[in-house]
């Protein structure tokens, strides 16, 4: 769906996962700027809107995702995956519910809204892709919804939520706890009037270029680009906001306890500060290497932050070394990446169960005199 503002002074058409809006408006660097003084609006009208209505909806969303919705108040942001029966992410979803409603911000709608459908049965729910009748403006600020005011989700990264844990750095600690961000629903004919209304109220016109910069920049995942078709939840550190770890049985919840409270994810996300000299930013997918020739990953998404220059989120083997200087390959050459750990290399989190009885497969505590 193409948004309408592509047609305004400036505008150039984003590709890929952000097609159909701007990359930007002929100042990428000072739109850049602009978002992160919290003094932008962005068009986010390509992101899908579902809305689940009916008296089960929450109850039902508690029992097919992984976050817990049962209690949801109105008004209040989280977000939710739904995982795969071996527990890979098949999609993720922002969530608010207006308390006669659950709205669901996604970037698989049609798929998405499908499964949801499937999974019916004789619950009094109704799902309904509503996103030809609603865009999304993105916001920098934290500011939830107001009751009577539009549908408002806020984006919960990095903080840890209720029920979830980390990978990676504690919430102070965090790069992400400095961006704000929210997507605020508005009738989609509407969206031209709502973007002209922040511009004239002193907001800068931002693009695609601005938010990607800003969320690489603060380690949020995101499903089209960080996910494949093996990522666990572990690997991009989204058991922060988007996992609860002690609620009932979901599809996939085997894996995610398993891999908690035993195991270590196979991989993990690292940010990578690419040579300042990268004329042609690396494309999704390319080969991430170490310096002897060996290929550890893949990078999931490139920007060109207005202050720290070209970087990547990538997912690397565990096992990589956190110090090791890496090589990033794809056709437009080869640049070397020093590594940020977005997930910690041991691949534990700080409240992981301690061991029972010897780790030694095959070996049996003795009995007791």
């Amino acid at each position: 769906m193409t948004s309408p503002l592509l047609s305004w002074p400036g505008a150039v058409a984003a590709a890929g996962a952000d097609a159909g809006v701007a990359w930007h408006y002929g100042e990428p660097v000072a739109e850049q700027r602009a978002l992160e003084r919290g003094r932008a609006v962005v068009d986010q009208s390509h992101v899908g809107v579902l809305r689940v209505s009916g008296p089960d909806r929450l109850s039902w969303l508690h029992s097919i995702t992984s976050q817990a919705l049962d209690g949801l108040a109105p008004g209040t942001s989280t977000e939710t995956l739904v995982l795969s029966p071996q527990g890979h992410v098949e999609h993720a979803a922002g969530v608010v519910d207006d308390g006669e409603a659950t709205w669901l911000l996604t970037e698989t709608a049609p798929a998405l809204a499908a499964w949801l459908t499937s999974m019916r049965f004789m619950l009094r729910v109704e799902v309904a892709d509503v996103t030809a009748q609603w865009a999304a403006i993105g916001e920098p600020t934290r500011e939830e919804g107001v009751p009577g005011g539009p549908v408002v989700w806020r984006d919960p990264w990095p903080r840890v939520a209720a029920g979830g844990t980390r990978y990676g750095p504690p919430d102070e600690e965090h790069p992400g706890l400095d961006r704000a961000w929210r997507l605020v629903l508005v009738p989609r004919p509407a969206l031209p009037d709502e973007i002209a209304a922040r511009r004239s109220s002193g907001a800068t016109l931002a693009g695609t270029w601005a938010s990607e910069a800003l969320r690489v920049a603060a380690w949020r995942p995101r499903a089209v680009r960080e996910v494949d078709h093996r990522t666990i939840p572990h690997e991009l550190d989204w058991l922060r906001t988007a996992v609860h770890l002690d609620k009932g049985c979901y599809r996939g919840q085997e894996t995610v306890a398993r891999v908690h409270n035993l195991g270590r994810p196979p991989r993990r996300l690292v940010m990578l500060h690419l040579d300042g000299y990268a004329d042609v930013l690396p494309a999704g997918g390319a080969t991430v290497r170490l310096l002897d020739g060996a290929d550890v990953g893949h990078v999931t998404s490139a920007v060109r932050h207005h202050e720290l220059g070209p970087v990547a989120l990538a997912v690397v083997r565990r096992s990589v070394p956190a110090d090791a200087v890496l090589a990033v390959d794809d056709e437009a050459g080869s640049v070397r990446a020093a590594q940020e750990a977005v997930v910690a290399a041991e691949g534990r989190s700080p409240d992981r169960p301690p061991a029972r009885g010897p780790l030694t497969p095959g070996l049996r505590p003795r009995p007791l005199p």
